[in-house]
């Protein structure tokens, strides 16, 4: 990453191999994820505090192939999902500490185990926080790809009653609807808060799995059921979190969880394991959209802000 701005800031360049320092490991990345929120990082939306340039990406799946000092040697050769608070993962090599890396399931592509990994692991968090009663109609936004398509896909499992999803275009509201949504609304439309009011009838929502943000949260807090209605906030894909006040929610008896910040974060980490393991065991089907090599990640950028992808795209080295 050269500088902040454009997709055209990532560029192929040829630098130094990296060396694991004491407690790293080196892992030869086979599969790297690209991220909806490292496109806000390299736009400049989410300012960092690290000199540019810099090896951009955050998440990685790879063989260790070297250990630094007091790391057990017999890692080498394991296939592991690395995550990096200090970036680094668009790389053929990338050197992170030992306890930052999970194990990848025998069986499990790395492709889609790089697939998984972030957006799978969000998802059990954000069920596990919802606390579902088995009796519950759920809103999941964006619910075709990225984080909504997985917790479509496991939400009746955790207590969902009545599934409720958006979606851009017939094409993904199709696939929404085979992850176990029960009706399908397109937020293309800017007025689909109402046609949600249509579809509910006079009933209303229990939980709202936010990942659009902006003004179309507070229309749906009208939508909820009041005393109980809970919102769990985790995304921005309108380009800001939901413009939602405690008046708002006062008024109305309901909850607003935000699910962000480090403890959160922790949290996901934790869940990273949970997420390979059913994916490898076929509860939870992995979206790749494509695979494209190493050198083409602004290509990648670029598809992300167009909405052109139906799932992770993985870069190969």
């Amino acid at each position: 990453m050269t500088a902040t701005g454009g997709p055209e800031v990532l560029v192929a360049q040829d630098v130094p191999a990296p060396r694991p320092q004491p407690g790293e490991v080196l892992v030869r990345n086979e599969a790297i994820p690209v991220l909806y929120p490292e496109t806000l990082v390299r736009s400049g939306a989410f300012p960092i505090p690290i000199p540019l340039p810099l090896i951009f990406g955050t998440q990685a799946v790879g063989v260790i192939t070297e250990v630094g000092a007091g790391v057990d040697a017999a890692l080498i050769g394991q296939r592991v999902a690395v995550a990096s608070n200090g970036f680094g993962t668009f790389a053929e090599l990338v050197s992170v500490p030992a306890e930052s890396t999970v194990r990848i399931p025998d069986g499990l592509p790395s492709a889609d185990a790089a697939a998984v990994m972030m957006s799978g692991s969000v998802a059990i968090p954000l069920l596990e926080t919802a606390k579902l009663t088995g009796t519950e109609t759920v809103l999941i936004e964006a619910a075709a790809t990225g984080v909504g398509g997985y917790l479509t896909q496991l939400a009746k499992e955790y207590g969902a009653a009545r599934v409720i999803a958006t979606a851009g275009g017939p094409e993904k509201a199709d696939r929404a609807r085979e992850f176990g949504a029960d009706e399908v609304i397109d937020h293309l439309d800017p007025n689909w808060p109402e046609r949600l009011r249509e579809i509910l009838g006079g009933a209303t929502i229990d939980v709202v799995f936010d990942s659009i943000g902006g003004e179309s949260a507070r229309t749906v807090l009208d939508l909820m059921t009041p005393l109980r209605g809970r919102m769990l906030s985790y995304g921005l894909l309108s380009g800001g979190f939901a413009q939602v006040s405690a008046m708002d929610l006062v008024m109305r008896g309901l909850t607003l969880i935000g699910c962000s910040g480090a403890d959160w974060l922790a949290g996901v980490a934790q869940a990273r394991g949970a997420a390979l393991e059913r994916a490898a065991a076929g509860s939870l089907t992995p979206l790749v959209d494509r695979v494209l090599p190493l050198d083409q990640a602004a290509h990648a950028h670029q598809l992300i802000e167009d909405r052109a992808v139906k799932g992770t795209i993985i870069l190969q080295p």
